[in-house]
């Protein structure tokens, strides 16, 4: 537990700073400005505060939305306290979720607004802005639906839990009774009275 625990708390760690760091950043540099290209049009810096969840999904409304990001982090963590973790994909994936649902946290209940400033796409057909704690989220839920995946795989392979072979089966059985062991209807099994089989039967 120890391990996975370290494990949750330095990943989501440097989740949650890098987030921190980088909105600072862009709140410093990107705020009150035109877009800064980065890979031409593709990819632009553009600073807008989102009071919805990821991606700018629900903005405008008044839903408490930190409630959602409360209640990850919280099963998260009970999961981890737990050792309801299984595979070292799965704790990565759940740390990533952890450390960015933290991040969109934070912003959420000391302002209400969430910074976003990575801008992706092409054109007119543009990505809604996101952060890095939507990365993490997103790349979350990604690998560990794989893990899953994966896991599911591998429990229903043919053969699995299936008794032995009717060979393997048949020479226990020939090994037992050579060993003297007992078999269906008499005792054990062993010379004939009267001597064996090269003596007179009595």
């Amino acid at each position: 537990m120890r391990r996975s625990l370290s494990l949750l708390f330095g990943v989501a760690g440097l989740t949650f700073a890098l987030d921190l760091w980088t909105k600072r950043w862009a709140t410093a540099t990107l705020a009150d400005r035109d877009s800064l290209p980065v890979l031409g049009q593709f990819l632009r810096l553009t600073y807008t505060r989102n009071s919805g969840v990821a991606f700018g999904l629900g903005a405008g409304t008044n839903f408490p939305f930190y409630v959602f990001s409360l209640l990850a982090a919280v099963a998260i963590l009970i999961l981890f306290l737990r050792g309801g973790v299984q595979g070292r994909a799965r704790e990565v994936a759940l740390a990533l979720i952890f450390g960015g649902a933290l991040g969109n946290l934070v912003d959420r209940v000391t302002t209400g607004l969430v910074v976003d400033f990575i801008d992706v796409g092409l054109s007119q057909l543009r990505f809604p802005v996101f952060n890095v704690a939507d990365s993490a989220v997103t790349v979350g839920v990604a690998l560990f639906a794989l893990g899953w995946s994966r896991r599911q795989e591998q429990g229903e392979a043919p053969g699995a839990g299936a008794g032995p072979a009717p060979e393997s089966a048949t020479q226990e059985a020939t090994d037992a009774g050579a060993r003297g062991a007992r078999v269906p209807g008499g005792g054990a099994a062993g010379p004939l009275p009267g001597g064996g089989a090269g003596g007179s039967v009595a």
